[in-house]
């Protein structure tokens, strides 16, 4: 929100400076985030005088000027027509750079002519739009003196941040009443004096969804001329960084910024009919003020007559039924449309504007009756003449509360002791009602505070007044049995758990807690309470219940931009209802394409469910899960291909992980190309270690001593998992064996029926000595026994 510092004082008696001003500003929650001084720019320009002018001797249009600075007479090549002896115009000397084009002046030569500096026009100057002469000042202007100052242009421009509970700020008036509450000004009220009518209004109102718009006012007025808005209120928009446009449309846009209340002038003329507030129908369209035509469905509340639509509530006028510089005839609106209505509406159709800004926030309701008399009285100033009688159809909305404050609270939740009667007394500063019962406050906020809805709300009003600067700083508790230094124990599995992730080749994506709730159906059955009211933007309407989806429509995203060979993984929670415990810290990572790039010494291998196994249960050891111990079960949920995916688990019940390939349905549905592996791992199920956590193989050790390799084939039950028989030969020397891995399995010809075949290699690394043949053949046998023994297999 800009405004200049005199625009200020039209609505704030002061005489403190601007420093104190941005100071309260800030202090009372407006921050201000740059004060622009126009002088700065301007400083080197001065008023300077022609003396005399020639025709200059190479050039037509150009002439010789001699020109008076105050200080010395200088030679000057000037093009503009108007140039001419006895002219007192604005001079920039060289060295001074021009504030609109940023062209800095220095001697030069023209046409074989010498020039210093240079006699402005105003859009040099950046104070208008007209550059066919130089400046014209009056007779009586002081030479030599500064050209900004004599024109007043030294009118500091102020721009804060508004936060979303500070609607009430978006109008210079607000923030002139927030000010005065502060104590550094008295607020002077515009003039809402009632404006006799001399007609009835042939144009009437009509409101079918109160709703969407529950009171409009209007004004007929006749025999206006439109033109240009006087300089005051030209300059005041241009600070804005805004065009004046004719007076008509500068007074709507006045209004919006000085009052903080939008308003739209109709043309008259061409209204059909009366009007009618109502939502739109399914293919109605509009061409509105942006040149731009939006087709809308039926929830978008519009303004009608007998024949189309004219404008959307709240949001943006028609251009057929805009003001222009031919308007003869006017009809003033002033409403109060639904903030959640217009918000959604602009958000609909992609229309961001000054009024939808305001109206969405909340725009004062009793500023109807108020605005439509103050727009009148500026119309008629400016364009003349007659108005009608106000018509207004409906009633305006009392959205005031009143909530019971108690005074200890201030202390309680500010830090800060304030007495009753300075509560009080701030309150009733900012606008609202306070009745005192005693032992509590009861307070009616003001119709402009549509934020104010509980007690803690009226004690931020108090205290941001009072000041936050006077609360007193008490440092926290020395004692160290008071203070948790480093991490807890989860947040080092996290952490862990991440690094491990990246290890492995994995990429760290971060992406929305929400997705859409048609994507959530895939992966769980979303409960009411995880669909979100007011989304950021509709397909992204539900808390998220897996990690899954964003990571797989990330994958696909790559993928559709080049980028086939995919490794993402995510840490994140996973939602499942609103409760506090309703929800699961999960790491989940997906991979796609190939595991290698292309490369001449070698084939690349295409990623399957055993490269999500093994990112997952590298994972798992690397936070200290004993992931050899665990079951792995050939179950998974639906969004896993059956038979490619399978869960890790300790017991039956606590899940630690799943993994496998994504069904060829999800990617369907979300529209990414497959084969896609992925894992998800529940940090939440896993038991916290009750010493420090590690990797569970402990320290990498390093042998001198020569490894040896054994494969075995046995003959086993064909219901028997092959990670069963991997636990079954590591457990019969686990200090030797290295690992123990599956390389083959075979159902068929030579194998019984109800069995089959699983092949493995051992490898065994000694530490101590290098191993004789006949301790090779006596671990040969033990793990022959122990198959036997423990599954019913035979060696094949």
């Amino acid at each position: 929100m800009k405004f200049t510092l005199s625009w200020l004082k039209t609505y704030l008696d002061t005489d403190v400076d601007l420093f104190t001003i941005s100071e309260t500003l800030t202090a009372i929650g407006l921050e201000v985030e740059e004060v622009i001084d126009p002088t700065e720019g301007l400083k080197p320009f001065v008023i300077a005088k022609i003396e005399k002018t020639e025709q200059h001797p190479n050039a037509d249009k150009l002439r010789v000027c001699t020109v008076n600075n105050g200080n010395e007479i200088i030679q000057v090549v000037c093009g503009a027509p108007n140039a001419k002896a006895g002219l007192i115009g604005a001079f920039a000397p060289s060295g001074c750079t021009i504030p609109t084009n940023g062209l800095k002046l220095k001697p030069s030569n023209i046409r074989g002519v010498d020039s210093n500096g240079m006699m402005c026009s105003e859009r040099e100057l950046g104070l208008g739009d007209d550059h066919d002469g130089i400046i014209v000042l009056p007779s009586d202007a002081p030479i030599g003196a500064s050209f900004a100052d004599y024109a007043n242009l030294n009118d500091p421009t102020i721009e804060i941040a508004i936060t979303p509970n500070h609607q009430d700020a978006l109008g210079v008036y607000g923030i002139a009443r927030d000010l005065a509450a502060a104590g550094i000004g008295t607020l002077i009220k515009p003039d809402i004096s009632k404006i006799s009518g001399n007609f009835k209004s042939p144009i009437t109102i009509n409101i079918e969804d109160k709703n969407a718009c529950p009171v409009f006012a209007g004004r007929y007025i006749r025999g206006v001329k439109n033109g240009p808005s006087p300089e005051w209120m030209q300059r005041r928009l241009i600070s804005l960084g805004m065009k004046p446009i004719s007076a008509l449309v500068d007074i709507t846009n006045f209004m919006t910024h000085d009052y903080g209340r939008p308003l739209h002038v109709f043309d008259a003329d061409n209204i059909t009919g009366n009007l009618k507030v109502r939502l739109s129908k399914s293919g109605e369209k509009l061409l509105a003020l942006d040149e731009k035509e939006y087709v809308f469905d039926d929830q978008v509340c519009v303004i009608s007559d007998n024949k189309a639509i004219n404008s959307i509530g709240g949001v943006m006028g028609g251009a057929g039924s805009g003001t222009y510089d031919e308007t003869k005839n006017v009809f003033l609106e002033c409403a109060w449309f639904d903030p959640i209505r217009t918000a959604m509406t602009g958000r609909k159709l992609g229309i961001e504007s000054d009024a939808r800004y305001r109206f969405e926030r909340g725009v004062d309701p009793s500023t109807v009756l108020d605005g439509i008399e103050i727009a009148t009285r500026l119309i008629l100033d400016m364009c003349g003449g007659q108005p009608s009688e106000v018509e207004v159809s409906g009633k305006v909305p009392v959205i005031s509360k009143t909530i019971i404050m108690r005074p200890e609270r201030v202390k309680e939740l500010g830090g800060i002791n304030i007495s009753k009667a300075e509560v009080i007394d701030i309150l009733k500063r900012l606008g609202f009602k306070v009745t005192d019962n005693d032992k509590t406050l009861e307070v009616t906020s003001p119709s402009w505070r549509c934020d104010i809805d509980r007690e803690p709300d009226l004690v931020e009003e108090v205290l941001r007044i009072y000041g936050y600067n006077k609360i007193v700083g008490e440092p926290l508790p020395a004692s160290s049995r008071d203070i948790v230094a480093g991490l807890s124990p989860m947040q080092k599995r996290i952490r862990m758990a991440k690094r491990r992730a990246a290890v492995c080749g994995l990429r760290e994506v971060i992406t929305w807690s929400f997705i859409s709730s048609s994507q959530a159906m895939l992966f769980a059955d979303p409960k009411p309470e995880l669909i979100l009211d007011n989304p950021v933007s509709s397909d992204l309407n539900a808390m998220r219940p897996n990690l899954l989806p964003n990571l797989i429509t990330a994958a696909g995203r790559n993928s559709d931009r080049g980028i086939k060979s995919v490794a993402l993984f995510e840490a994140g929670n996973q939602f499942y209802s609103d409760k506090i415990d309703g929800q699961n810290f999960v790491i989940a990572g997906i991979r796609r394409g190939q595991k290698n790039e292309r490369h001449w010494q070698k084939n690349s291998e295409d990623i399957n469910v055993y490269d999500a196994k093994a990112d997952a249960i590298s994972i798992l050891n690397a936070i200290g899960v004993k992931a050899d111990n665990a079951q792995v079960v050939a179950e998974a949920p639906a969004w896993y291909h059956p038979g490619r995916s399978g869960v890790i688990r300790l017991g039956p019940k606590n899940i630690m992980a799943y993994f496998g390939e994504i069904h060829p349905n999800i990617l369907k549905k979300l529209d990414v190309k497959g084969p896609l592996v992925g894992f998800e791992i529940m940090l939440g199920n896993i038991p916290l270690p009750r010493s420090k956590v590690g990797n569970s193989r402990g320290p990498l050790k390093s042998s001198d001593f020569q490894s040896v390799e054994r494969d075995f084939a046995f003959v086993v039950s064909k219901d028997l998992a092959a990670e069963q028989l991997v636990k079954v030969i590591s457990s019969v020397d686990k200090k030797l064996i290295d690992s123990v891995n599956v390389f083959d399995v075979y159902e068929g010809a030579g194998i019984d029926d109800g069995k089959k075949s699983i092949a493995v290699n051992v490898r065994l690394q000694p530490f101590n000595k290098t191993m004789t043949d006949d301790e090779i053949e006596e671990f040969r046998q033990d793990v022959i026994s122990i198959v036997i023994k423990k599954t019913g297999g035979t060696l094949r």
